[in-house]
């Protein structure tokens, strides 16, 4: 949570909640506000995306201060976007105070650095909503191999078919990864893996969760030592 989000919240006459964002303390960031849950879990949509759109404009048009309250960084796969246009297409001003996407916070939490000097000079931000197609996993492949990170998100039911792809296309079954459940949450877990073992090892891991993928999240695992001495010795 940045202090922009809470003097926001503080503001608030009403604060519109997603299933991820921080809420354990709303009621005392945001003192006076009416609190929706309009939050989606995998397959359960309490609230359409139309009507979460509709409330945002029809509060803010009836003069009431409206916060939009997502975790992470909404404009990565956050419909940030998405929501902001809405509010702009009804004359509706806008300030958007981004968070920390939980693709990077998530691996950084569970020790693991998201590039390291030597390991990972690259990374990119996937989404496994959806099945990932053939071109992308051939690209995803090939970061892999050149030593670049990948951040899984919404990933955990798509897995076994993101892993088989991957092996189909030669990367190594010693390639390491982390899973990390429920951030920042009482719940929180954290599980090392391998491309080899990982449909076992993470069998149990629900949503939500990011698997991080990559040469660097060997950091958390046995070989964490031979790993950092490769980032100090590029010093």
């Amino acid at each position: 949570m940045t202090r922009h989000a809470l003097e926001a919240l503080s503001r608030a006459d009403v604060v519109l909640l997603d299933h991820l964002a921080p809420h354990q303390d709303l009621p005392r960031w945001a003192p006076k506000a009416e609190i929706i849950d309009v939050g989606k879990t995998p397959g359960k949509h309490r609230v359409p995306q139309r009507d979460i759109d509709q409330l945002m404009v029809q509060y803010a048009q009836a003069g009431r201060t409206v916060a939009r309250l997502k975790g992470g960084d909404p404009y990565v796969f956050g419909r940030g976007a998405e929501e902001l246009y809405v509010c702009e297409q009804a004359g509706i001003p806008v300030t958007v105070y981004s968070g920390v996407t939980s693709s990077i916070a998530l691996p950084a939490l569970a020790g693991v650095p998201i590039t390291l000097r030597g390991v990972s000079h690259m990374f990119t931000v996937v989404s496994g909503h959806a099945p990932l197609s053939g071109s992308e996993l051939d690209q995803l492949a090939g970061l892999l191999k050149d030593g670049g990170t990948v951040s899984l998100l919404m990933g955990v039911k798509s897995l076994p078919h993101t892993v088989a792809g991957l092996r189909k296309r030669g990367v190594p079954e010693s390639l390491p990864m982390i899973a990390v459940q429920d951030g920042f949450r009482p719940k929180q877990r954290e599980i090392y893996a391998t491309l080899d073992d990982c449909l076992e090892t993470l069998a149990d891991v629900k949503p939500p969760a990011v698997i991080t993928l990559g040469e660097v999240c060997a950091v958390a695992g046995p070989r964490r030592d031979e790993v950092m001495a490769r980032a100090f010795e590029t010093h």
